[in-house]
């Protein structure tokens, strides 16, 4: 009787493990196959050397204005103070994380100055390139294909996520197309 109690106990314990486990549909806001709920949506603010800040941006360094897209969830609709402006190429990408997985698909966005081996001309639909940023896990080192290029203003911005009420700081990036004034 006493063995019978301890397997059970056992198996209820193991069960109760894998369940915790869970398992991950795979979706995310940006039609990839990474849960973007695990991204780490700040960063520490800094930037590439070689990035051009923008001499008259739309909306410079200290205003607000309104996010309206849908890379994540708790982003869109939030309000933002622009903590960057930078003229660049922003490029949607898909890549295969370095950490293994499905491939993410039509990742928004990843800056000409977070590609390894970028020259001054910028990458078109369908070439192969090398990513350095680490936006996410895995992403840093991973092979990439440009789905787009998009020659833009993009936007570092901190704010706080709708959905959670946790505070994003320098979150990189959204482009100028994607952001509207506070009313």
């Amino acid at each position: 009787m006493m063995k019978f109690r301890i397997l059970a106990v056992l198996l209820t314990a193991v069960g109760l493990v894998l369940a915790a486990c869970g398992t991950d549909d795979g979706s995310s806001e940006d039609g990839g196959e990474m849960d973007h709920a695990e991204m780490d949506h700040s960063s520490s603010g800094e930037v590439p050397d070689d990035l051009s800040r923008a001499e008259n941006p739309e909306y410079p360094v200290d205003s607000q204005a309104v996010i309206n897209a849908e890379h994540m969830k708790g982003m869109d609709g939030a309000e933002a103070t622009v903590t960057g402006a930078f003229d660049t190429t922003a490029y949607s990408v898909t890549y295969t994380p370095t950490t293994g997985g499905e491939p993410v698909e039509d990742h928004k966005w990843v800056i000409h100055e977070e590609i390894e081996d970028a020259a001054d001309a910028p990458f078109e639909a369908g070439d192969e390139v090398v990513l350095e940023a680490a936006h996410m896990e895995g992403m840093e080192g991973a092979g990439a294909t440009v789905d787009s290029a998009e020659d833009t203003t993009v936007y570092m911005v901190s704010y706080t996520d709708t959905e959670s009420g946790d505070k994003v700081e320098n979150h990189k990036w959204v482009t100028e197309e994607e952001l509207t004034p506070v009313e």
